[in-house]
C-alpha cells in the first residue's frame, strides 16, 4: 500500500532478490483508490488465487453457524440396524402406497430415540430436532409418528415374519438353549377399552398390586432376543407358555428346544402339554427347571442320600433328572442366619414368660398387665414377621403361653440350605452344564433392567391395545440392538457398556455452516476412543 498526499493506493507487489543477492520489491499490479475498491471489486480476485491453490472461494458474506446435531450414536445405530436387515424387513412389511410418509423411518426414528435418550413420541420430536438422523427424509409429525406406530400392527405378523427370518442365521439348528421369562410394566390410565390390556395385577417392579400389561421375552443363550410377547397384566404366568412355544417352533427352523424357565412358570404340571405341542410338529422339547419350592417335602429323603462330588450330585425324581448344585459357604450363611433368628425369637419368649412369673408371684411393673392371651398375640405375629411359622408353633390350646420349636423341621430346612435343585429331560446335557444353563438365566432378567432402565419401556401412557403392542414391539427392537452392541462390544474386548458407548459416539456431531447463498456441512473429527468404539462394533467410522 502507498500513499500519495491523503490518499491511500493499494498495489499487488513481489519479493525478490537482484544479481547482487539484495531484497528488492516490485509492483505487479495497481489495484487502485484504497477508498474507491469494494468487495465486489476484490472478490474476483481473490477468488481467482484461492481457486489456483485449491482453496474455497471467499466471500465478504457473513458466515452463519447452525447449532450441530448429535450424529455418531445415530449413525452407528442406522448401521447395526442395516447390517442386520431389520430396515429391509419392515420395509416389505409396510410396503405401501397409500401412506405419504416413511413407515420404516419413522419406526426407526422411535427405536432409536428408546436407546438414546427415552422420551414420549412429542418428546422424540423434540430429540429428533438435535440429532443428525440419517435416512430420515424430513421431520415428521406427531400424527405421523402414531400412524406408523399403526401401520406396524396393521402388519404386525409379516413384520414379525420378517423379522424372524433375519434373526434365523443366528440360531443353531441342530441345539437351541431358549431361555423365557415375563415382567410386568406399568401403565398410566383409568378409562377402560374393548380388549383392554391393562389390567390389575402383582407387579414385580414394585411388589403391590399395579394396572399394568405382562410383556414375555425369549432370548438364546448368546443373549440374543428372539421375540417376545405381550399379555393382560392380570395373566397367569404359565398361560403364557404355550403360546410362547408354538412360536418359536412356528418363526424357527429348530429341531430340539431346550427351554429354560423359572419355577414360576415352567412346573412339572405343565411340561406333558407342552411336550405335545412340540411333537405335533415333529419335533423335540427338552427343558431345565428349577423344582419349586412346594416340592421340596418330596425331596428329603432324596436329599439326605446325595452324594456330591465337586459340589455336584445327581439323582431321579419325577421320571426326569434331578441336579444338585451346593455352595457350603452360602448354606452355613443361611443356616446361621435362621438360627439367629430362632435364638432373637426364644429370648422374647423368654421375657414374655419372665414377666407372666412375676405377676403371678405378685411383682408389679408399670405399664398393662400382662396376659397370656396378649403373650401369644405378640409372639406369633413376631414369629410371622421372621417368616419362622414352619419352625416355631405357639401353643394356642394351652391356658398358660408356650410354644415348641419342630427340630427336624430345621434340620430339613438346612439340607436345602446353599442348594440349587433343577429338574431336566436332556440325557446328554451335564450337571454342571445344566446349573449353569439355569443360572444364565438371569440374564434376561438383566435385558428386563435394560428395558426399564435405558430403554424406559415404563410407564406407558397408550390407552389402545394395538398402541401399547406397537410400544413394546419398538422397545423389543431397541432391546435387540442393545443386545447385539452389547455382545459385539465384549467380543472386540471393549469394557464399555452400549450405554456408555453411544453416550460417546453423540459427541460426534454434524455441523451446517451458511456463506451467502452457499451452505458448507461438515463432521467433528473422531477421536481415537470414538475409532475403538467403532472397531470393537465392527462398524465403518462416519465420513
Amino acid at each position: 500500500m502507498t500513499k500519495t498526499g491523503d490518499r491511500q493506493y493499494l498495489q499487488l507487489v513481489e519479493a525478490y532478490r537482484n544479481d547482487r543477492g539484495q531484497s528488492r520489491v516490485r509492483v505487479i499490479a495497481n489495484l487502485g483508490r484504497l477508498d474507491k475498491l469494494t468487495p465486489s471489486a476484490l472478490d474476483p480476485l481473490i477468488n481467482g488465487l484461492n481457486r489456483a491453490v485449491g482453496r474455497a472461494e471467499n466471500t465478504a458474506s457473513e458466515v452463519i453457524q447452525e447449532p450441530g446435531r448429535s450424529y455418531g450414536d445415530v449413525f452407528a445405530l442406522h448401521e447395526l440396524w442395516r447390517e442386520l436387515g431389520i430396515d429391509k424387513a419392515l420395509q416389505r412389511a409396510l410396503r405401501s402406497s397409500r401412506r405419504g410418509f416413511d413407515a420404516e423411518a419413522l419406526i426407526r426414528a422411535m427405536v432409536f430415540n428408546r436407546l438414546c435418550a427415552p422420551e414420549s413420541k412429542l418428546g422424540c420430536l423434540r430429540w429428533l430436532e438435535t440429532v443428525a438422523m440419517p435416512g430420515l427424509p424430513q421431520t415428521p409429525t406427531h400424527q405421523q409418528l402414531l400412524r406408523a406406530m399403526d401401520a406396524l400392527m396393521d402388519n404386525l405378523a409379516p413384520v414379525e415374519a420378517a423379522l424372524s427370518r433375519q434373526f434365523r442365521p443366528l440360531v443353531d439348528r441342530n441345539l437351541s438353549i431358549v431361555f423365557y421369562d415375563l415382567t410386568t410394566v406399568r401403565i398410566h390410565g383409568e378409562a377402560e377399552v374393548a380388549d383392554d390390556l391393562r389390567a390389575f395385577g402383582m407387579n414385580k417392579e414394585r411388589g403391590g398390586i399395579a394396572r399394568q400389561f405382562v410383556l414375555g421375552v425369549v432370548q438364546t443363550a448368546e443373549g440374543l432376543p428372539l421375540l417376545h410377547t405381550v399379555h393382560p397384566g392380570n395373566i397367569a404366568e404359565t398361560k403364557t407358555l404355550q403360546g410362547m412355544l408354538e412360536k418359536v417352533l412356528a418363526r424357527f427352523p429348530i429341531q430340539r428346544v431346550v427351554l429354560v424357565a423359572d419355577r414360576g412358570l415352567l412346573s412339572l404340571d405343565n411340561i406333558a402339554e407342552l411336550t405335545s405341542v412340540a411333537e405335533r410338529s415333529d419335533r423335540k422339547l427338552e427343558f431345565i427347571l428349577a423344582v419349586p419350592a412346594r416340592r421340596y417335602a418330596e425331596l428329603v429323603e432324596t436329599f439326605e442320600n446325595l452324594a456330591f462330588r465337586n459340589d455336584l450330585a445327581e439323582a431321579a425324581f419325577a421320571g426326569h433328572r434331578l441336579i444338585v448344585a451346593h455352595d457350603p459357604l452360602r448354606a452355613e450363611e443361611q443356616s446361621h442366619k435362621r438360627r439367629a433368628r430362632i435364638g432373637e425369637l426364644e429370648a422374647m419368649a423368654d421375657k414374655l414368660v419372665a414377666r407372666l412369673d412375676a405377676q403371678d408371684d405378685g411383682q408389679t411393673t408399670r405399664g398393662r398387665r400382662a396376659s397370656d392371651r396378649g403373650a401369644y398375640s405378640r409372639f406369633a405375629r413376631a414369629v410371622a414377621d421372621a417368616e419362622l411359622t414352619r419352625f416355631i408353633k405357639p401353643d394356642l390350646h394351652s391356658d398358660r403361653f408356650s410354644y415348641t420349636i419342630g427340630e427336624a423341621a430345621v434340620r430339613n430346612a438346612e439340607l436345602f440350605d446353599g442348594k440349587l435343585a433343577v429338574l431336566t429331560n436332556a440325557p446328554d446335557i451335564a450337571p454342571a452344564e445344566a446349573i449353569a444353563r439355569y443360572k444364565a438365566l438371569a440374564d434376561i432378567e438383566r435385558g428386563f433392567r435394560v428395558l426399564k432402565s435405558d430403554i424406559e419401556i415404563a410407564p406407558v401412557h397408550h390407552r389402545l391395545p394395538e398402541r401399547i403392542r406397537a410400544h413394546a414391539m419398538i422397545c423389543f427392537l431397541a432391546l435387540v440392538l442393545y443386545r447385539v452392541m452389547r455382545m459385539r462390544l465384549k467380543a472386540g474386548g471393549h469394557s464399555a457398556s452400549p450405554r456408555t458407548a453411544l453416550d460417546l459416539l453423540a459427541r460426534i456431531q454434524k455441523h451446517t455452516a451458511h456463506i451467502g447463498a452457499k451452505s458448507f456441512h461438515g463432521t467433528s473429527k473422531t477421536t481415537p476412543e470414538q475409532l475403538d468404539l467403532f472397531a470393537a462394533l465392527n462398524l465403518p467410522k462416519p465420513a
